[in-house]
């Protein structure tokens, strides 16, 4: 499984179609509207690497209204939760 971050700013007023287009395509699992440099953060978590080029070679490249992305290939996942539940007891 490969995971990405991809960083994404939108047209200005069309942020939210933005994010909810991106929602709905194979391999975006989250979408989050941020503020800061970007407009958006979008989780992808795909089987390899060609998967994850052709998410963002070509179905991203179609959603109307982004103006510019950025990828940032995860190399190891360091999250509480994962941990937590691998050694959950049930309780």
């Amino acid at each position: 499984m490969i995971n990405a971050v991809i960083l994404i700013n939108a047209q200005t007023g069309l942020v939210q179609p933005v994010a909810e287009r991106l929602a709905e395509i194979e391999g975006i699992s989250e979408v989050y509207s941020t503020c800061g440099r970007y407009d958006l953060v979008a989780i992808a978590r795909v089987r390899d690497f060609e998967a994850l080029s052709d998410l963002v070679t070509a179905r991203l490249t179609g959603v109307e209204g982004i103006r510019d992305t950025e990828t940032l290939s995860a190399l190891q996942v360091h999250s509480r939760h994962d941990l937590e539940s691998m050694f959950s007891v049930g309780l």
